[in-house]
């Protein structure tokens, strides 16, 4: 199964000062062999980090960390299909009153519609989208042996799956 980064993971190594191509190496490593994606809604949100940067330093640090990045991963796009998709994961969820921020939905119907899991550091952000594999992601913790801490598994949830929807070719 591949994975979908999530800006949390992102926005933890910017700011531990880490290059992007090795992290998503250090990533796959402690996965596997897998395949890496990123949303373009994650790429939303770092550069909205860059607007809110406190120093010109941190600003341009964070805008090298985005064009770095973008050289190491083609981000997906948010296509009809990943919209299609993301209304109908919504749908349930809304229906029992929660609620899942727009930029998380976008990012985890991506990550279904590809077949492939999230990668996160805050896992609340996606328990609730039906039929996600929600993997957590530590960074530089006491029980780290090596850059990432743990990858925990998949969080439990009792959701019935939906039919797969593909964009017509």
């Amino acid at each position: 199964m591949g994975i979908v980064l999530d800006s949390t993971v992102l926005i933890a190594a910017e700011r531990a000062g880490k290059n992007p191509r090795k992290v998503i190496q250090e990533i796959a490593a402690v996965l596997g062999d897998t395949e890496a994606a990123l949303s373009v809604v994650s790429i939303v949100e770092l550069a909205h980090g860059i607007e809110r940067a406190n120093t010109a330093e941190r600003r341009a640090a964070r805008e090298l960390f985005i064009n770095e990045l973008l050289t190491a991963i083609t981000p997906e796009p948010v296509t009809a299909a990943i919209a299609f998709r993301a209304g109908r994961l919504d749908g349930g969820p809304q229906a029992a009153g929660i609620r899942i921020a727009l930029g998380d939905l976008l990012i985890g119907a991506a990550a279904v519609e590809l077949g492939y899991g999230v990668v996160t550091h805050n896992v609340r952000h996606f328990q609730t989208i039906p039929n996600l594999v929600v993997k957590q992601l530590y960074w530089w913790s006491s029980s780290c042996r090596g850059p990432i801490a743990a990858l925990l598994a998949p969080a439990r949830r009792h959701h019935p799956p939906l039919a797969p929807v593909r964009a017509n070719p």
